[in-house]
């Protein structure tokens, strides 16, 4: 370990980052070795974080945070009571912690790889009430502009839906659009509702293993996957091996999963049939309205992972949907999200859509800083609260 060195830190030739604590709520941490008075250490130091929560507590997670990224700062976050991390950049450290009542009712599984079709293994996380037996499943996909985060900011959501113990919850990663995730060869947004696709039928291979029923799935997510959330409800009858536009007119998506054993029209049947309703929260359904994330510049393609463009009809195959919007969202304008409820009514589909007074963007993240912790509890909370009441009235 680098020693912190008084004698040394700040000096010409020997590089130095700024290191701020965050002070923590119903918990403590101790860090190791101790910051000097100016919070500067040299390159390469490192420090150990060792979290403590309250009684009635537990940790939620140690946090550093950088500036830079696509949201303006980046956090790597760590989900137990002790870290060590090395210095390479001004940062802020911290630790936060969450009422013992949010999950001592469940299991919580980290990390399940599901596929690796490119340099980032593709994992999802569970939350499985304990006891859980064939409990329908909530699938949760994350938001980030196709670029950015993954499952972790979705943790808070996850364990307002499991509130009652009627849900097993999984909260799911993808491929960042282009070559975000350091691919050199760039993701397409059909790759990325592949992804989906490989997750959903991952989970259904291994439902019973966490108490859920692969044959009842709900999906959501927000902002981009609210987007890769109502693509993969609409699409998956477009399931198939004749490749993504190899062929003109031919538009087919193949999981990045597939259970051993199976074909891919068993994946289809299997899986159009398991989803029984979509919240998608404040995401666009209208390439149209996500096209600088896309290379590709044909109305074609644009048309193929647009979900809006093939709703289907209600009489046909039901897919009741639960529609939230911030009313002072600026990136989600109301007629994007108007327009998609109108197609979906125009189809027969039961459609319910709350425009939330007050919210913004993203109120269902869950991120380290205050403000967005705080945004959670004040909007996300209730709303989560209204999504499961769909949700129950579809199951239940």
């Amino acid at each position: 370990m680098t020693k912190l060195d008084p004698d040394t830190i700040g000096k010409e030739g020997n590089q130095t980052f700024q290191v701020t604590l965050v002070p923590s709520e119903k918990g403590s941490y101790t860090l190791y070795p101790q910051l000097p008075t100016d919070g500067r250490v040299s390159a390469g130091t490192e420090l150990t974080i060792a979290a403590y929560p309250e009684a009635g507590y537990r940790l939620d997670a140690i946090y550093c945070t950088l500036k830079g990224g696509m949201w303006g700062t980046t956090s790597t976050e760590y989900f137990i009571p002790k870290v060590t991390i090395s210095v390479d950049d001004d940062l802020l450290l911290g630790a936060t912690f969450i009422e013992t009542s949010l999950v001592a009712h469940l299991l919580v599984t980290q990390d399940v790889i599901y596929a690796r079709p490119g340099k980032k293994p593709l994992k999802y996380d569970v939350y499985s009430p304990i006891g859980a037996r064939e409990l329908p499943a909530i699938i949760i996909v994350h938001g980030g502009g196709w670029s950015s985060n993954n499952e972790d900011i979705m943790r808070g959501l996850a364990r307002e839906l499991t509130k009652g113990g009627n849900y097993v919850v999984f909260s799911i990663d993808y491929r960042w659009i282009n070559t975000l995730d350091g691919d050199e060869t760039p993701n397409s947004m059909h790759q990325l509702i592949e992804d989906v696709f490989g997750a959903i039928a991952h989970i259904q291979t291994h439902a019973a293993a966490y108490g859920a029923d692969p044959g009842r799935i709900a999906l959501t997510g927000d902002s981009a996957g609210g987007h890769l959330s109502e693509a993969a409800a609409v699409f998956s009858p477009s399931i198939g091996t004749a490749g993504f536009g190899e062929k003109e007119g031919i538009y087919e998506f193949k999981p990045v999963y597939v259970p051993h054993g199976k074909s891919l029209e068993q994946v289809k049947q299997e899986l159009t049939a398991a989803i029984k309703a979509v919240a998608p929260s404040y995401g666009p359904s209208d390439a149209a309205d996500f096209k600088n994330f896309l290379r590709q510049t044909d109305a074609a393609y644009w048309d193929a992972v647009s979900p809006i463009r093939h709703v289907p009809k209600a009489e046909k195959r039901k897919l009741p949907h639960f529609i939230v919007r911030g009313a002072n969202d600026s990136l989600i304008t109301e007629r994007m999200v108007q327009q998609y409820v109108t197609e979906l009514q125009a189809k027969g589909q039961e459609v319910s859509y709350l425009e939330v007074p007050g919210a913004g963007h993203a109120f269902f993240d869950w991120k380290p800083d205050a403000q967005t912790r705080e945004t959670f509890t004040r909007y996300g909370v209730p709303y989560a609260a209204k999504m499961k009441a769909f949700f129950d009235a579809i199951f239940y």
